[in-house]
């Protein structure tokens, strides 16, 4: 597909105008503009909470349902492509993707603030929160990744969200509406990273207090720390350091998993292990009356439900673009089933595995949340109850400092993708330019409202985006069955035995529109006398063989071999209408095509099997072909297989 030259300004300014809008407002009117946000939030959550559930739901349903269908074995690339990356290695890229600056924020403090505010016992705390951090996030990111890696690698279209909607727009993803989604996208991308400098800045801000080097939190220390990694992503970003952002992110990856070993051997290991395997099991056990809980019986929850569940459904649905960009990115050559079982199952049992470590251990360690310690202190309160605690504080620091950077660059690089159509030419200035609306965009909201005015803008961002990709799965889907549909379609039963004489003939044969008097000719001049002479030949061998027809409401022809002791050979010929598609009538490049109906002579046996067009055959090949169905017919004739014949007067 061509993508047109006028794409970048249809996508980029519009997105940079908007996001630069909202973040003046919140510099020069920071209470109105924290207002406004909040009460739209609140009307959001208030009309449409429903649909964030319902619809987080249905792509948790929808990616199991395809993994397990028949589509589970196309491949995300040509029919006989290897995949771009081992197995082994593809799964580590997934678990590293499971890991963020959220696991950092929440892990410990999540389970806290549900025992805390819902009154909850341990088991049910933890719960909650692998509620919120399992299938259903890596099934909106899955939804994402596959729409834009099916179309994009089966179809070579740009690896961008429009793409997803080509078998409804076709060549209008690149007009208006292709726009409109690309706007959209890039939009709740902002959102969704802005969200996340916001909540590593106040968890950095807290662990350099922590350390001493910083004496106070507040706007202007969150300020500086959210230039600092902008600035670094966006240097790493445009001088093509891959190597080293790939040995970053390693290394980041080590260190994380350094720091939950080292919490789960100075607990009681024995304990978080087999809490573990509990927590797999009370997850999967309440996973269908969580996934599908709105409250609306309980209304005492409905101020938490909001504050968490739709708040990440919000969250993960704004990131849906970033993280489904590079999951697509990594999974050229893999069979749909083999993508969505690796990215459903893998960074979820990670994540399980996690919470269960920190989780777990900080509920056993009961700290309290009424002295009004701040979520994004309790990682270092945390790590103070055990041996070692200053280093293992500057290693959680070092983790969230690596997580910050990797991800604001990886952020800038997708925000370019999705710019420019997801072509692969990057530029400098654009890198630039999208590190600056961050920073400009994270700071508006910040001095207006704190964190909460950044996640009440992601959250209102999240809401048409979620019925965007819904709208995905229709759009995938449809293409899935076409696509299935072709490749089983196979050739002709003409075609195996045709070795290419007269092909001229075989050319004027396919691009002629047969009615019903060229099938009648067809039977005359190729079925009679094929089976004329296949029947004196059975009869020579002293069995009882003959041709019957009619020919009233259908026309018909069949050969019959008679046996006593099983039911009939029956090879017969059925003419039978067929109506053209439309599009070959409406095509003015196809000029011979312009009857609505053809007629086909299409085989049918006694046992019922769906039959084939042989209208391309020589009375030869139709003898070889009798001889085919025959000799698996007596193949299939013994005492515990009885074939199954319907009776050709029936």
């Amino acid at each position: 597909m061509k993508i047109p030259s006028s794409f970048l300004p249809a996508v980029f300014f519009p997105s940079i105008l908007l996001i630069v809008i909202l973040a003046l407002a919140g510099i020069s009117y920071p209470e109105a503009t924290n207002l406004f946000l909040q009460k739209i939030k609140d009307f959001t959550f208030a009309r449409f909470s429903w649909f964030y559930v319902l619809g987080v739901s249905f792509f948790v349903g929808f990616m199991v349902l395809l993994a397990l269908s028949k589509f589970g074995d196309i491949k995300l690339g040509s029919q006989n492509e290897r995949p771009a990356f081992s197995f082994v290695s593809w799964l580590s890229m997934l678990f590293a993707t499971g890991m963020g600056v959220g696991l950092m924020y929440f892990g410990v403090s999540e389970p806290l603030i549900h025992k805390f505010k819902l009154e909850a016992d341990k088991q049910e705390a933890i719960l909650h929160s692998l509620f919120h951090w399992g299938v259903h996030p890596w099934s909106i990111y899955g939804v994402t990744a596959l729409a834009m890696a099916y179309f994009g690698f089966r179809y070579n279209a740009p690896l961008s969200l429009r793409s997803a909607f080509y078998p409804f727009l076709k060549e209008k993803i690149f007009g208006f509406w292709g726009h409109l989604i690309d706007v959209l996208a890039l939009i709740v991308t902002i959102f969704g990273i802005s969200t996340t400098l916001g909540f590593s800045a106040s968890q950095l801000n807290a662990g350099l207090i922590k350390i001493g080097w910083l004496n106070e939190s507040g706007f202007v220390q969150q300020e500086i720390i959210i230039i600092c990694v902008v600035v670094l992503s966006t240097i790493s970003a445009i001088s093509g350091l891959k190597k080293g952002l790939k040995f970053l992110s390693e290394l980041n990856l080590l260190l994380a998993l350094c720091l939950m070993l080292f919490v789960l051997f100075n607990g009681d290991t024995n304990h978080l292990l087999a809490s573990f395997t509990a927590n797999i099991g009370n997850y999967l056990s309440n996973l269908v009356s969580l996934s599908f809980n709105t409250y609306v019986y309980q209304e005492g929850y409905l101020d938490w439900f909001k504050s968490w569940t739709i708040f990440y459904w919000a969250w993960w649905i704004s990131w849906a673009p970033f993280v489904g960009f590079f999951i697509a990115k990594i999974s050229r050559g893999r069979t749909i089933r083999e993508f969505i079982f690796g990215v459903l199952l893998v960074p979820t049992t990670f994540n399980i595995l996690w919470f269960s470590v920190f989780g777990n251990s900080a509920l056993d360690l009961d700290i309290p949340l009424s002295t009004g310690v701040q979520p994004e202190k309790l990682i270092f309160v945390f790590l103070d109850h055990f041996p070692f605690s200053t280093l293992s504080t500057i290693i959680a620091l070092i983790v969230l400092v690596l997580f910050f950077i990797t991800s604001a660059d990886s952020g800038i690089f997708v925000l370019n993708s999705l710019a420019s159509c997801g072509k692969q030419k990057e530029y400098k200035w654009q890198s630039i330019l999208w590190g600056g609306v961050l920073i400009l965009l994270a700071s508006g909201l910040l001095y207006s409202g704190g964190l909460d005015a950044i996640l009440n803008a992601m959250m209102i961002a999240a809401l048409p985006f979620a019925l965007f990709l819904v709208l995905a799965c229709f759009s995938l889907l449809r293409g899935l069955i076409v696509d299935e549909r072709y490749f089983s379609q196979g050739f002709t039963e003409s075609s195996i035995y045709w070795s290419g004489m007269h092909w001229k003939k075989r050319l004027q044969q396919i691009l002629k529109q047969p009615q019903i008097g060229d099938m009648k000719n067809f039977i005359e001049k190729v079925i009679r006398p094929a089976m004329e002479e296949i029947k004196d030949s059975f009869v020579q061998q002293g069995l009882v063989a003959y041709i019957q027809e009619k020919n009233d409401k259908k026309i018909t022809i069949a050969l019959i071999v008679e046996k006593a002791l099983a039911r009939d050979f029956l090879y017969g010929v059925e003419v039978v209408k067929r109506r053209v598609s439309d599009v070959l009538l409406e095509d003015e490049k196809l000029p011979n095509l312009s009857k609505k109906y053809v007629f086909e002579p299409i085989t049918f046996f006694g046992d019922s099997r769906m039959g084939y067009d042989i209208q391309y055959m020589t009375k030869e090949e139709v003898i070889v072909d009798i001889l085919k169905q025959y000799e698996l017919y007596l193949s299939l004739i013994d005492e515990k297989n009885e074939i199954l014949i319907k009776e050709y007067n029936e």
